[in-house]
């Protein structure tokens, strides 16, 4: 479990990091160098297609295995430096979240870092975890003094009684367990672990969108992420196990064709919205099945964005219902920012601001020194936050 940064602010990192994102469609590991100022330099980066996992989680220890070592490997060949430790995103085990309140009592004296550290170690609350379940982070989203709202530090200050709102995000301790053996036989120890929306939007979002409210989306191969920031920090993560391998599949059914041909037509015709062209542009589809010398079926483009569309509006419509039950609609504002490969499909941007009801952007990472353009993109989110994460949460270096 990590406690994240909060009153007590940590030390800026510096050396070596190496992040790991390990998704259902393809692993990536970015190595940067930090030079205890903030500011990271790239000297390598590995990715290749992913294997043994759907929906986030592992399902095949072998496959993930090999594609995580082949993914590092080839990290550290380009970087000339061999790492022994990651910073690892968790997509599967369903990640669970939940904003606690309690209060400590400090007798009227002035508060200190012992007291600040008192609060936020919550053991008693943490083992009343499920038994299926372990923390992933524990996030102080506010501090409260007599019953006072809206302390950002509480040093300082004095009261009786001492009250923090922890946001407590915890997944599957199968899923967990089960990734930290596949990246430990991989000779690599975990430093320590983040769920994927909050990596993926720790790349993407600017300061005012985490202050003002604002709901990231991260559109994954297996997965549809979900992080809600207000007033600065994390108060809501969930997902959906839906993403953009589901929309490969519906196409190969619908056309009756194999899984490489549904993936080229995806990217290279599909859209999440109709266009006045769309019955007379033609598409080939090989049939699957049959070999090289038969004829392909021809099939209007219409009918391959009717395929697409259905998919899409129900990831969206399942990711607005999540932030309703959970009551986070509205305190997350107007804003959507859609990160991940599978929010590249044109259209997805429009049919988001339609369903949600507010107004979308595309998500970037904002731009590391070293790394090419060609991993810069919103599918390399992820691996980019865990990066930002790596340099602003931890005290190590």
């Amino acid at each position: 479990m990590s406690m994240e940064k909060g009153a007590t602010q940590s030390k800026v990192r510096s050396g070596l990091i190496a992040a790991l994102d390990v998704g259902t469609t393809k692993v990536c590991c970015f190595i940067a160098r930090a030079d205890g100022e903030g500011a990271l330099r790239v000297v390598g980066i590995g990715h290749q297609v992913s294997g043994g996992l759907r929906c986030g989680a592992i399902v095949g220890m072998d496959a993930a295995e090999a594609a995580i070592r082949a993914t590092v490997e080839a990290a550290e060949h380009m970087a000339g430096e061999n790492i022994r430790r990651v910073i690892v995103n968790v997509s599967g085990g369903t990640p669970e979240s939940r904003l606690i309140a309690y209060e400590v009592s400090i007798a009227g004296h002035e508060i200190g870092d012992a007291d600040v550290r008192r609060i936020l170690d919550p053991g008693s609350l943490l083992r009343r975890q499920p038994p299926d379940h372990v923390v992933i982070h524990a996030i102080p989203v506010g501090y409260s003094i007599d019953g006072n709202r809206g302390v950002r530090d509480p040093r300082g200050m004095f009261g009786q009684r001492l009250g923090v709102n922890m946001h407590i995000v915890s997944a599957g301790a199968g899923a967990v367990r089960t990734l930290e053996t596949s990246v430990a036989r991989c000779h690599l120890d975990i430093e320590t672990k983040v769920v994927s929306p909050y990596a993926s939007a720790l790349a993407c979002l600017v300061e005012d969108e985490k202050h003002l409210g604002v709901t990231h989306i991260d559109m994954g191969g297996g997965t549809t992420s979900i992080a809600v920031f207000f007033d600065g920090e994390l108060t809501y993560t969930d997902s959906v196990p839906l993403g953009g391998c589901h929309v490969t599949n519906d196409i190969a059914r619908g056309l009756s064709t194999s899984l490489g041909h549904a993936e080229r037509m995806k990217t290279l015709y599909g859209s999440a919205m109709p266009s006045p062209s769309d019955d007379r542009e033609i598409i080939k589809v090989p049939l699957i099945g049959e070999d090289g010398g038969s004829e392909p079926n021809q099939v209007p483009r219409s009918m391959l964005v009717g395929i697409i569309r259905p998919r899409l509006e129900e990831i969206f419509e399942m990711v607005r219902a999540r932030l309703e039950t959970a009551g986070f609609d509205s305190i997350a504002g107007r804003r959507v920012v859609l990160a991940g490969g599978a929010s590249q499909l044109p259209g997805t941007r429009e049919l988001a601001g339609m369903i949600l009801d507010k107004q979308v952007r595309m998500g970037r990472p904002a731009p590391v020194d070293g790394l090419a353009e060609a991993v810069t993109g919103p599918a390399f989110a992820t691996c980019a936050g865990l990066l930002n994460y790596a340099v602003n949460n931890r005290a190590e270096g």
